[in-house]
């Protein structure tokens, strides 16, 4: 790599480390940026994943605050994002890709429409558990399947996978906006790491690359999340929409 290229790849993952940590959808700031570098698409995906996982980590301390009392909640939702990404991950390596691309368009569209009218269906969610004596705590059955198929496209891709996660938390459970993003730090942070696990193991990694962008993510995942951590949650929930948009866009075009 040229010192040019170094720097604008540690830029970019610095970006996506901050945008990771408040929203998600990093991704689609060093995807592209390593393939205007020549970088091959599979080896630009598997090297990307690689590298912002030190930075997922970092946006997740920075919100561990926010995780206080949501240890069983995690326990339920973490396998599933587990072994969704698992199953992500060998998709990327041994199916083409354009089966599952076709649907991606329509995933983040879908998350954008959630978030939109989350608060109105939360609200709606809690009325109906109060009446019935309490508040979910884990959601209802379709979450546990949700987080699994959400794990498969984090595995594969991982493009807006933080909005669509923010999304069906914010749908399929009742707490904070901000506890939510922190539970989406983990599920992300785990969807990541096991992605990670399996490209190292059998896949092209290029670690200078996947170096870059770890040091630019881990400073950025700091920075996203003291910003994120301030914004009320009307002003986090139109980041998430406008970020979810952008997302959209670029997928279209692309």
């Amino acid at each position: 790599m040229t010192p040019f290229e170094v720097v604008a790849i540690l830029f970019a993952g610095c970006a996506a480390g901050a945008i990771n940590a408040v929203v998600g959808s990093g991704t689609l700031i060093t995807f592209p940026t390593l393939l205007a570098f020549g970088v091959p698409p599979v080896t630009a995906n598997v090297s990307n994943t690689v590298g912002l996982v030190p930075g997922t980590l970092s946006g997740a301390i920075g919100y561990r605050s926010e995780l206080g009392g949501q240890r069983p909640r995690l326990l339920r939702l973490g396998p599933a994002s587990l072994i969704g990404a698992a199953i992500g991950a060998g998709l990327l390596l041994w199916l083409p890709s354009s089966a599952f691309d076709a649907i991606v368009p329509a995933l983040v569209g879908l998350g954008v429409l959630l978030v939109v009218i989350g608060p109105r269906v939360q609200r709606s969610v809690a009325a109906r558990a109060e009446s019935r004596g309490g508040i979910p705590d884990h959601g209802g059955w379709w979450v546990w399947p949700a987080i699994l198929l959400l794990g498969v496209y984090g595995g594969y891709f991982g493009a807006a996978q933080g909005v669509l996660l923010t999304a069906v938390l914010g749908i399929g459970l009742v707490d904070t906006l901000q506890r939510h993003n922190a539970t989406k730090n983990v599920l992300s942070l785990i969807v990541n790491t096991v992605a990670a696990l399996v490209f190292i193991a059998v896949a092209d990694v290029d670690w200078a690359v996947a170096g870059v962008l770890a040091v630019g993510s881990v400073i950025g995942g700091q920075l996203g999340a003291t910003v994120g951590r301030r914004l009320p949650p009307a002003v986090l929930r139109g980041v998430i929409v406008v970020v979810g948009v952008v997302a959209l866009l670029a997928l279209l075009v692309d």
